[in-house]
């Protein structure tokens, strides 16, 4: 069912940011991507000694000082951090002057999954330790989730829409999707729409490796992720930020943006099953596609390119493969698929948002960065990847998949801006 046949406000793509594993702006995150560099390396945000994963895609050189106050930035959590840089730059991108808008046009929609994971634990460290009553008085400003999105409308000046996505791993497709509902029905003329996720610790590391989802490749961390590998043995833990500049599309031409793209299509389900196992039979998945396909007025065999969720997990990859197979019929074996995560691990609830400024960059570069340590076939896994090349096509529509706990699923559809539709 369409969710955009009655609304005729389009909405473009105006700016990016993007703070990650494989570089600190979106353009060094795009180039590398394309080189097929991967960004995983020791884990050090936290002591992984007594864990079986130890090993993380993290933004090594990010400082904070680079966009935030040293008062403000020891008062927000990383997640924070990441996110107001991502947002800056963003903003900068799209050269918007927020001091010459009507700020309360100017919203902020962002997903992440778990908030300030490692200040949670610090201070729950505190209060076993030393009592609550030494805690951070900053500890709730910090943690809670919405504080990313708080902090960014606070940076910018953003007085407009603002709310959070927590939807697990599907949180930045979620939130850009519901900026983009936000434009459409003229709740807001522009959106900071993605991302940010900075949980690396114990707490959340021990989580994930007693659920047996991670990684144990120490031993060689770049070739750790490998989605769709016969090989893949866990997702590699990750953090980041991506932020895109969301416009009315009207109101972008009349300022005389440089429009990137356009956001046409948004779908979402749910699988209304397991907890932390997607559907085998990717029903609920293909639905989600399929709504975002239709969404933006397209049919499948106008999907030129899928910006796989592609975790490196055993089943995910093949699920997700029967979604794309169940969707698309004969065709899925000509569409191609990668997997940003194979080079960046698994960013949780910013991943939907780095994976974005990729499918952006997919569209204006014309060109498709590959699915790297793809390198054993697996018979579940039949569809053409992208294998460890990138490669140049001509890409007008391209779908990015993010699933999440839960079984959250939401889709995305970006095309080629042309002036004349």
């Amino acid at each position: 069912m369409s969710m955009n046949n009655t609304n005729p406000r389009r909405v473009v793509v105006t700016g990016l940011g993007a703070i990650t594993p494989l570089g600190l702006s979106a353009d060094e995150f795009w180039s590398n991507l394309l080189a097929g560099r991967s960004g995983i390396g020791p884990m050090t945000l936290c002591d992984p000694t007594d864990y079986p994963c130890r090993i993380a895609g993290q933004a090594d050189d990010f400082d904070p000082s680079d966009y935030i106050g040293a008062r403000e930035a020891r008062r927000m959590a990383r997640f924070s951090q990441l996110a107001v840089a991502a947002a800056v730059q963003a903003v900068r991108d799209a050269t918007l002057e927020i001091e010459n808008e009507d700020p309360y046009r100017v919203g902020v929609l962002l997903g992440n999954g778990n908030g300030g994971f490692p200040t949670l634990e610090e201070n729950c460290r505190i209060l076993a330790d030393r009592g609550g009553m030494r805690m951070s008085p900053f500890f709730f400003p910090m943690v809670l989730p919405n504080m990313a999105a708080a902090n960014v409308s606070q940076y910018v000046g953003a007085h407009g829409y603002n709310s959070t996505a927590t939807t697990a791993c599907a949180a930045s497709n979620n939130a850009i999707g519901e900026a983009l509902q936000v434009i459409r029905h003229g709740v807001a003329d522009v959106m900071l729409a993605g991302g940010a996720e900075a949980g690396i610790s114990q707490l959340g590391l021990a989580g994930f490796a007693v659920m047996r989802a991670l990684s144990t490749r120490n031993d060689d961390p770049e070739r750790a992720s490998r989605p769709f590998d016969a090989e893949r043995d866990g997702f590699v833990p990750a953090e980041g930020a991506g932020v895109l500049v969301l416009e009315e599309r009207e109101r972008a031409i009349a300022r005389g943006a440089r429009i990137l793209c356009e956001l046409s299509g948004f779908g979402v389900t749910a699988d209304a099953g397991h907890l932390v196992q997607p559907q085998e039979s990717g029903a609920s998945a293909a639905r989600a596609m399929s709504n975002a396909i239709d969404d933006a007025g397209l049919l499948p065999a106008d999907v030129h390119y899928i910006n796989a969720h592609g975790t490196s997990t055993p089943l995910n990859d093949a699920v997700e493969t029967a979604a794309i197979k169940r969707l698309f019929g004969d065709a899925a074996l000509s569409i191609p698929v990668s997997s940003t995560k194979s080079m960046i691990g698994h960013s949780l609830g910013a991943s939907g948002a780095l994976e974005a400024v990729a499918c952006v960059k997919t569209i204006v570069d014309q060109k498709i960065h590959p699915t790297v340590n793809y390198e054993h076939p697996d018979p579940d896994c039949d569809l053409d990847y992208v294998p460890n090349q990138a490669r140049e096509a001509t890409v007008s529509n391209v779908m990015s998949n993010a699933f999440g706990f839960g079984g959250q699923n939401a889709c995305l559809i970006f095309r080629q801006h042309r002036s004349q539709l």
